[in-house]
């Protein structure tokens, strides 16, 4: 079984040095074969050039493609990998049309794995645990009313005046603050047309109290039976959100205020050239300490009380192994490349795995790296 491992970018190496340094044969395909070589030369003896048909015909029935590359590539390479037998590995949302390939990986009786890096995936296996735990001892009854949030940010270590940095492209950041998201507050269904709409504060369940700002994405319905939650279940309030620091919302006012009317080619022109700027002002420096924090908690109330309170937290920052979100990515999707090709996965598309054992052993494996990790009982 080899590894072919796409794209070494900055979310990349720690998973991919993990893969390596486990023995595994692991091919390294990269657009650019020297920023390969300077990211992993000193240990990796397969480097090629990234090309979607020479990736095709290395593989071997069995192999594991993991891409680290754009989403947009995720699909074909996917396609490509059932095609001849190989399991496929991205820390991506799982995207419809790759929805779409579960009957061919089936079929194949390969596994198409998305949604193992950090959010999504640390935050999957936090929430199967605590529904999990909570369907043994919640004691649920027809009347309880339940509260799920999971907010995951990445910010620098030192707080800057922008109260961000840019680890990806900033374009991606500026299209993802003009969609909208849809999740549930007090038993409805909010629909938030802008993320600056619905920023609110955050006090952390951190060792050290700390306040953030947070804001629903995406769509989080969808994750409500993802998550093994009973239809029958009262649903005060379901989101996954976006963590920031404390004052972002301030410094960011100029950008919201010009994204708003953002509309048509000159819009989108306008987004890119801001994307330039922001790139060049707000990236990291070598050698900066990034931050990951992220928490996920599921709260049971009944007769106005809560009867019921356990969460998870996160808090990592980048160090002498990598930064905190490379880490928190490319660790789990290591895992993933291995449970994959190990046979561990059952055939089909799927995300982060739910089984008990493996979402155990998965977080254990998260709590290497990061500098806090912990699970709360709130009314112990």
């Amino acid at each position: 079984m080899t590894i072919h491992w796409c794209g070494t970018g900055l979310s990349a190496i720690p998973g991919l040095r993990r893969l390596i340094a486990a023995d595994h044969p692991v091919t390294v395909w990269n657009r650019t074969v020297a920023r390969a070589e300077a990211a992993v030369g000193d240990v990796a003896g397969d480097i090629r050039a990234f090309d979607p048909d020479a990736l095709q015909a290395a593989l071997a029935p069995g192999d594991v493609v993991v891409s680290m590359l754009p989403a947009d590539r995720h699909v074909d390479l996917a396609t490509r990998a059932i095609g001849k037998g190989a399991h496929f590995v991205s820390s991506s949302y799982i995207a419809p049309e790759m929805q779409g390939l579960d009957a061919a990986a089936r079929a194949a009786g390969v596994a198409v794995v998305g949604e193992v890096g950090l959010d999504p995936g640390i935050d999957h296996l936090m929430a199967h645990d605590l529904v999990a735990d909570y369907r043994v001892t919640g004691g649920h009854t027809a009347d309880t009313a339940l509260s799920f949030t999971s907010y995951c940010g990445g910010f620098p270590k030192r707080p800057n005046a922008f109260r961000y940095k840019f680890s990806w492209s900033p374009l991606g950041v500026l299209k993802a603050l003009r969609a909208p998201s849809r999740s549930i507050r007090e038993f409805e269904v909010w629909d938030v047309d802008r993320p600056w709409h619905a920023i609110e504060g955050f006090d952390a369940p951190l060792p050290a109290p700390e306040r953030f700002e947070v804001y629903p994405n995406r769509d989080s319905l969808p994750f409500r039976d993802a998550y093994g939650f009973d239809p029958a279940w009262r649903v005060r309030q379901f989101v996954r959100g976006t963590l920031r620091l404390d004052g972002w919302s301030q410094a960011w006012a100029p950008v919201f205020a010009e994204i708003e009317g953002l509309e048509g080619p000159a819009g989108e022109a306008r987004l890119a050239e801001m994307a330039e700027g922001f790139w060049r002002a707000h990236a990291y420096d070598d050698g900066e300490a990034d931050r990951v924090v992220l928490f996920v908690a599921l709260k049971a109330e009944s007769d106005g009380a809560t009867v019921w309170h356990r969460s998870w937290a996160l808090d990592a920052t980048g160090d002498a192994r990598g930064s905190a979100m490379a880490r928190l990515v490319s660790h789990p999707v290591a895992l993933a490349a291995e449970a994959a090709g190990e046979g561990r996965l059952t055939p089909g598309v799927q995300p982060a795995p739910q089984a008990p054992a493996m979402v155990r052993d998965w977080l254990a494996d998260v709590g290497n790296h990061a500098q806090h990790l912990a699970r709360i009982d709130h009314l112990a």
